[in-house]
This record gives structure tokens, C-alpha cells and sequence, in this order.
């Protein structure tokens, strides 16, 4: 099976862009953005969740056999999954596998990913998440890469895993052990029927999270967030990270935010930026957007006002409000 990995640099905020490239990801198009097909979620009940904070140092697994936490909304089956994820350690590679047991089950996942003011801005169906035959180190799996950037003045993200009453209706159908032992080692693949996986509502998740991705999609409002007070997320885990006191910028924000925080501009030279520099970055800048590669253009105003830019910000802004 043919796996594109590369997801496009994508603004979430509510229509600034509207004309947006399709992701494949295990021969799946589709555009992550759109979450009109997952599950609707009243906030009340995604506050009452407990979300595991993750560390990037380590691999964050999950047993769903011991019941669980539980959604009771329409298109949701069964044990969820809920993590708090920083939002300020730069882009996310984040990697979710969901383990296929002895038993030949497997625990469909799909992922609806949540910027810090709980909206969601992500949405990943269970096809998605690709059969990966077992190797010396790994079981029969079912996985999917995220690649996330996290809106500047985010302290974190939420990813909820779920499964789905479609998704029980349907399996997944593996390899034989017997013909990948002799794929791996060049004889030839036996004439055997493969073993299906039947989909359930417990398993096995892992969620490890890395922050050396390149292209990835933006998650949370673009320009930060300045007007709604903060809302607790009830029985949360996760510990407090503290931010740096910044000055809001325009902000489109939605909803109420979990940690106060507002994106600030990085604090500009004290001798103006040469003309040429200045033209040289608002036009990359320009052309970053126009090619929908937001993340490159973020990196690019960041150095601008870096060296002294005193244009690049209001160059950004009105490149995306012209995308919407």
C-alpha cells in the first residue's frame, strides 16, 4: 500500500482560507480541516474529560479494555482516548498506532484534533489510520502520522481518539505471518488466505509525539487569541505551562480558551531594517500564502520582526484575509 505522508500547511481559522489542496494519506483524500463528519461534541462534555498529558520523551500507551472514559454522543462507541499535548514546543509530528491484539482485534481509531480554546480544527477518520504489517519490533497495527502546527500563543492542544459505530461494522484484513516472514526474506509467498481483524471498542493505543516535521497544518485561530476568558477543563491532568507576556495581536479567535495566552510579536531591533530586507520578506511572505504554505510564512514573519520588520506583520494579515 502506498503511503503519502506529506499533510500541507493549512489556516483553520473560519474563513480566512477557502480553497484548499486535498491530503491523501493511505490512498484516503480528504482534507483533515473539514470536521462536519465527525461527531458533534458539546463543549460541557469535553470539558468533563480527563485529558493525559503527553511528554515527548516517551511513548504514551493506552489499555481501552478497563472501560475507559466515555462519550455518551451520537456516532461515538465505546471507550475514548484524551490527550493534552504542549502547543508551544514548535511543529507536532504526531504518530497514533492502535495495536492489533492475539484475539485478531483491533480498535478502529479515529482522531478529532482541538486547539487550546477547545474548537475543533481537525478531523481524522479511521481510514486514515493504515493496516502496517508486524516487523522484529511492532505487532500488527493499525497507524496514522499528524503533522500539526500549533497557532502561535497555544500552550497546548487536545487529540481525542475515538471509534465509531460504522467503524464495528467493518475489519481490517492483515498478512499473514508466514507470507511477510517470506516477503522479508525473498523466498517465495505462500498461497494462504490472510487473517481478518474484527473491529472493537477496547484495545490497545500508542500516541508518541516528535517535533521535526516540516509541512504540517496550522491548528488554532491564526492570529492568537485576545478576547475570551479563560474555561478549566474539568478533571484535567495536564500540568500548567507558563508563557511569556504578550501583547495580542488581531485576533479571530472562537470559543473559550483553556490557557489565557495571546501571540506576541518577537521584539524588533532598535535600527530599522534595510528597504531591500524588508521588501525581500514582505514579498516571500506573499508568495508563502499564495502557495498555501502558511507554516513557511509564520517562519518568515517571525525572522522579519526578528531583524527589525515593522511591515511584515500587517503584510501576513492582509495576505490571508486576501486567500478568504
Amino acid at each position: 500500500m502506498k503511503m503519502n505522508k506529506s499533510l500541507i500547511a493549512l489556516c483553520l481559522s473560519a474563513g480566512l482560507l477557502t480553497s484548499v489542496p486535498a491530503v491523501s494519506f493511505a490512498e484516503v483524500n480528504f482534507v483533515p480541516q473539514n470536521t462536519s463528519a465527525a461527531p458533534a461534541i458539546p463543549a460541557s462534555a469535553l470539558q468533563q474529560l480527563v485529558w493525559t498529558p503527553v511528554d515527548q520523551s516517551k511513548t504514551q500507551n493506552t489499555d481501552l479494555s478497563g472501560g475507559g472514559q466515555q462519550l455518551n454522543v451520537a456516532g461515538i462507541s465505546g471507550p475514548v482516548a484524551a490527550y493534552s499535548v504542549p502547543a508551544n514546543i514548535g511543529e507536532l509530528n504526531i504518530t497514533l498506532t492502535s495495536e492489533v491484539n492475539k484475539d485478531a482485534r483491533v480498535y478502529a481509531p479515529n482522531v478529532l484534533i482541538l486547539d487550546q480554546n477547545m474548537t475543533p480544527s481537525a478531523y481524522f477518520p479511521s481510514s486514515y489510520f493504515a493496516y502496517q504489517e508486524p516487523g522484529v519490533m511492532s505487532a500488527n497495527r493499525l497507524e496514522g502520522v499528524m503533522r500539526l502546527t500549533p497557532a502561535l500563543g497555544q500552550q497546548k492542544i487536545y487529540v481525542l481518539v475515538f471509534t465509531t459505530p460504522k467503524d464495528l461494522q467493518q475489519t481490517t484484513q492483515m498478512v499473514d505471518p508466514a507470507k511477510a516472514y517470506a516477503k522479508g526474506n525473498g523466498n517465495a509467498v505462500p498461497d494462504i488466505p490472510d487473517p481478518i481483524a474484527r473491529h472493537v471498542t477496547d484495545g490497545t493505543l500508542k500516541l508518541k509525539v516528535k517535533t521535526n516535521s516540516s509541512s504540517s497544518i496550522l491548528v488554532g485561530p491564526l492570529f492568537g487569541s485576545s478576547s475570551p476568558s479563560p474555561v478549566m477543563v474539568g478533571n484535567t491532568t495536564a500540568p500548567v505551562y507558563s508563557a511569556p507576556a504578550a501583547a495580542p495581536v488581531a485576533a479571530t479567535a472562537v470559543a473559550a480558551p483553556v490557557a489565557a495566552s495571546a501571540a506576541a510579536a518577537p521584539a524588533a531591533k532598535s535600527e530599522p531594517v534595510l528597504n531591500d530586507t524588508e521588501s525581500y520578506f514582505n514579498n516571500a511572505i506573499k508568495q508563502a500564502v499564495n502557495e498555501g504554505n502558511i507554516d513557511k510564512a509564520l517562519k518568515l514573519l517571525n525572522e522579519a520582526e526578528r531583524l527589525g520588520s515593522t511591515s511584515a506583520r500587517s503584510t501576513f494579515i492582509s495576505s490571508v484575509k486576501g486567500k478568504g
